[in-house]
């Protein structure tokens, strides 16, 4: 063999070689590449963290956001429940006024009893309708029973000792009842 030979061989051999061996520019592009794919995992496990941080505090807040209704209609239903006695009061006083010839008292009672009813029924006080109505334990409690004068009066309300009250689709005081046997 002649020498060109041998350095065409070398040379060749040395290509080959080259071939088999990354250079240092694709050694560092794999570098990079396996870097930018770890850093792309990496986001986006933060981010699925973040989302999941982001819906558990919305949770949070709508929780609160529920407990504080309810904690405002518990303390607005306490406030009404204690006022349902005066309410009570003044009904009975209109009705002894109605035998008086009093006018100033009359009209003096009426006042304050029409305010306080406005008042509660604006804060969303509702009266349980009961006289005439089928007997229903979801909203009535009967205090006794009374034979019923007609047989379509069996099983519905004869009478009302005390005056029932909803506030807000809630029962707050069951109407005290009598109803027909």
């Amino acid at each position: 063999m002649s020498d060109k030979e041998q350095e065409v061989k070398k040379e060749e051999a040395q290509k080959e070689e080259t071939q088999k061996k990354p250079s240092k520019k694709q050694v560092e592009l794999e570098a990079a590449k396996k870097q930018l794919e770890e850093l792309n995992a990496k986001l986006k496990g933060e981010h699925d963290d973040y989302l999941r941080l982001m819906a558990e505090f919305q949770t949070f807040r709508s929780r609160t956001a529920e407990e504080k209704l309810a904690l405002k209609a518990t303390a607005a239903s306490d406030t009404i429940k204690g006022l349902l006695p005066v309410l009570d009061d003044c009904e009975r006083a209109m009705k002894m006024l109605e035998a008086s010839s009093d006018a100033a008292a009359k009209e003096g009672t009426s006042l304050i009893y029409n305010k306080l009813r406005d008042y509660l029924k604006s804060c969303g006080l509702e009266e349980i309708e009961a006289v005439g109505k089928p007997f229903d334990t979801d909203f009535h409690e009967a205090v006794t029973q009374f034979p019923a004068p007609t047989p379509e009066q069996k099983n519905m309300v004869i009478d009302v000792v005390q005056t029932g009250y909803t506030l807000g689709g809630r029962v707050l005081r069951y109407a005290k009842v009598i109803v027909g046997a």
